[in-house]
């Protein structure tokens, strides 16, 4: 799967960029990306939003454990890969039926997330439990949701395309050749969105620190993050998201 979203939407954080060495920027456009992944990916559908974003998903290549699903309701569009161990529980907590996928199960959070705060997204991003990861783009709002599990069993990736579009991917190979060095895995048990920047689930006290990565090459890449477990935030749960809610068009 893969979903560009344009800098008005979301920025990422500084550190995703590499650091300047000199040599020539070889990273794509998010366009580029688009094409490049739909020639890596035949049958691959695409979804296009406002302001250069888009998403495309495909089954093809994926792992029979880490299957991929896609949902798109009332403008709310999530692409999700992996499997919930605990679907049954959450179906019942969200009063879901028992044909929900885990797509549809996320869609459904993100709506209590964003019309019945106030609720932090940790507090609901950490009652998942298995191998995972997912985008969430609501049309209507603009608003874009992605996280991964706290073990990195699902592989994941973000990056920083040339034009400033942030890319996500389970594709390392074709993530790695769009965006060069500004480049690195997602940050486990960690969640980003355009309301509040990345965040970690998992510990939702912690500060998330910048960890500087060398490539074989010995240049600088783009930063992942981890949580520096001794610096805690000052009391209180998480980070309230104040997701924007879409009014009636008159």
């Amino acid at each position: 799967m893969l979903a560009v979203v344009h800098k008005s939407v979301a920025k990422a954080p500084e550190e995703l960029v590499a650091p300047d060495s000199g040599s020539p920027d070889c990273r794509l456009s998010g366009g580029d990306i688009l094409s490049a992944y739909k020639k890596s990916y035949p049958d691959a559908v695409a979804m296009h939003f406002d302001g250069n974003s888009f998403m495309t998903f495909s089954h093809a290549k994926q792992a029979l454990l880490r299957p991929r699903t896609f949902s798109g309701v009332d403008d709310i569009y999530c692409m999700f890969v992996g499997m919930l161990e605990n679907l049954p529980q959450l179906r019942q907590a969200y009063g879901l039926s028992k044909m929900i996928t885990e797509c549809t199960l996320i869609t459904e959070m993100y709506r209590v997330l964003r019309d019945r705060g106030p609720y932090s997204a940790d507090q609901v991003i950490k009652d998942l439990s298995g191998a995972f990861a997912f985008v969430l783009y609501d049309n209507k709002t603009k608003t874009l949701l992605v996280a991964c599990d706290p073990h990195g069993k699902v592989p994941f990736y973000w990056g920083i395309a040339a034009d400033g579009t942030v890319a996500f991917s389970d594709d390392a190979k074709l993530l790695k050749q769009a965006c060069g060095k500004s480049f690195a895995p997602f940050p486990q048990g960690c969640y980003f969105s355009s309301a509040g920047g990345l965040h970690s689930f998992a510990h939702p006290k912690g500060e998330l620190k910048p960890i500087p990565r060398i490539d074989s090459q010995g240049q600088m890449c783009g930063s992942t993050f981890k949580v520096e477990q001794q610096v805690l935030k000052p009391i209180g749960q998480g980070v309230a998201m104040n997701f924007p809610v879409p009014h009636p068009h008159h």
